[in-house]
């Protein structure tokens, strides 16, 4: 099975200091939406692993999180392609919870309801965070400069391997040629 887990605010659609708390702020980034198609269109699962501390902090609840999904769902499939899951830490930052990037909890529970060894799946982020947890279960971490990509890769200390794009159509189009 060819996976790729990308992370949702600053790689699929723009993000805010704010938070995206309602499905009228969920805003694609041009090309986003096209370029899931296209991985789509080649044989690969889409599966979205994201950290949304807002749920913890009581910015929006679960069911405004599963309308801007939904939103996410519908502008996707409209390109063309498909979400095949969303995985999500709802918890605060200070947390202890095992899912909350950068810790590997999220993609261990992808890899296991995949059945699905994730050594050189590409994962790609905007943030040092989302690196991290790909670089933790072997992943191929692929960091975007669109969201906090540029101000992650100025601050450096990504993990060793680490390839970077100016967006998430430029990360497909290398998904798509080293496959």
């Amino acid at each position: 099975m060819k996976l790729v887990i990308l992370d949702r605010d600053g790689v699929i659609n723009f993000d805010s200091a704010q938070f995206i708390k309602t499905p009228a702020e969920w805003k694609p980034i041009p090309g986003s939406l096209e370029a899931i198609a296209r991985l789509c269109q080649a044989g690969f699962r889409v599966v979205v692993a994201t950290n949304q501390s807002g749920v913890g902090r009581g910015l929006f609840d679960m069911d405004t999180l599963n309308q801007i999904h939904d939103k996410m769902h519908r502008a996707v499939q409209a390109a063309g392609g498909r979400i095949d899951a969303i995985f999500y830490c709802p918890h605060a930052a200070d947390s202890k919870c095992a899912c909350r990037k950068p810790k590997p909890g999220m993609f261990e529970r992808i890899g296991a309801c995949y059945n699905a060894d994730l050594a050189g799946v590409p994962s790609v982020g905007d943030s040092l965070r989302d690196l991290q947890a790909a670089a933790a279960v072997g992943g191929r971490p692929l960091l975007v400069l669109t969201g906090k990509g540029e101000k992650t890769l100025a601050e450096g200390g990504l993990p060793a391997g680490t390839q970077v794009f100016p967006d998430l159509a430029a990360a497909v189009d290398h998904i798509l040629i080293a496959r």
